[in-house]
């Protein structure tokens, strides 16, 4: 899926927007940093929008447990809106910010959001873990540097070996701590993504690489798409108390139970279609005490974007529910 894509983002860019300087005050930042397990911080995510021009928080503002922004929004809008009119979109629709596919046109991505008021969440980009191979791009430094302060993540898909090769391991983790030294200025978090036919394929290979790296920057992320194409069972509650130390960040998407036929078109729809109960996925991440930033799976879903971004908001006003004590 998003490892076989172009790294070439063919969106078009509209005119360069000043971007905002709000920030995340450090005092903030550790005052809502929430702990999991014991053991590894959790950071708060604050929208720019409800920041004062000092990094402050103003008093009105109601920090949120569990943003929620779509991402892969780009690649199959039959509109093929740029950057700024998908922030446009997003605000008018209600989300709170995207998630952005790879490294190309990050600059002008903040820029657009910054202007909306929305936020930069993730980062989507490969990391091969062959050996041999050069693991990831050079300017993965020069984007570090454009997102320092805002808190975002780097969901990172390993490539390049058989999927859940353990013999792996110790390389990998060489080039995950490299990584996560360069991040560490920046705020940044490393989120190992589970993919079909990845070197990380399941949530177990993330949470076991993430445990041996052991840096309070890397963590995991559950994307159920993936989840329900690679498992055979659909008990997720053991895999997520296991994830649950460094689950920072999960995707949802509306999906069927089971579908035995290739492609995506039934494990990623709107989240008002599909047999799959999302909203019990949700009410059991409450259960666990989990908090965090939501994805909304997008890939593959044609036509205007608008339109299934839309039903997607209005299920989620339902399925939010399940989030709320």
């Amino acid at each position: 899926m998003l490892k076989q894509m172009s790294r070439r983002s063919t969106v078009k860019h509209s005119r360069r927007i000043a971007p905002s300087t709000a920030g995340l005050a450090r005092r903030d930042f550790l005052k809502y940093t929430a702990l999991a397990c014991g053991a590894v911080a959790l950071p708060a995510f604050i929208p720019t929008s409800a920041l004062g021009r000092d990094g402050a928080t103003p008093p009105s503002t109601q920090l949120k447990d569990h943003p929620f922004f779509p991402f892969c929004i780009d690649w199959h809008d039959s509109k093929k809106r740029g950057y700024v009119e998908q922030a446009v979109m997003l605000k008018e629709l209600g989300y709170e910010g995207v998630g952005h596919i790879f490294l190309d046109g990050v600059a002008e991505r903040i820029k657009s959001l910054d202007d909306a008021g929305l936020q930069l969440y993730q980062i989507t980009m490969n990391v091969d873990v062959a050996p041999g191979k050069t693991p990831y791009e050079a300017r993965f430094k020069d984007v570090l540097a454009l997102v320092k302060g805002r808190h975002v993540q780097f969901d990172l898909l390993l490539n390049g070996m058989p999927p859940s090769d353990v013999s792996v391991d110790p390389h990998a983790v060489e080039i995950l701590r490299e990584m996560s030294d360069l991040a560490k200025d920046s705020g940044a978090q490393l989120l190992l993504y589970p993919h079909q036919s990845s070197w990380v394929e399941r949530i177990e290979d993330a949470v076991r690489v993430a445990n041996k790296v052991n840096r309070p920057n890397v963590g995991v992320m559950f994307n159920l798409c993936h989840w329900l194409r690679v498992d055979k069972q659909r008990d997720y509650k053991p895999l997520l108390v296991q994830a649950m130390p460094r689950l920072w960040a999960i995707s949802i998407c509306g999906a069927d139970e089971l579908d035995p036929a290739p492609g995506w078109a039934h494990y990623i729809q709107p989240l008002d279609k599909g047999s799959f109960n999302v909203g019990l996925l949700l009410k059991t991440l409450k259960d666990l005490g989990w908090k965090g930033p939501i994805g909304l799976q997008c890939y593959g879903i044609g036509g205007d974007a608008r339109e299934h971004l839309a039903r997607s908001m209005a299920a989620w006003g339902k399925l939010s529910e399940n989030l709320k004590s």
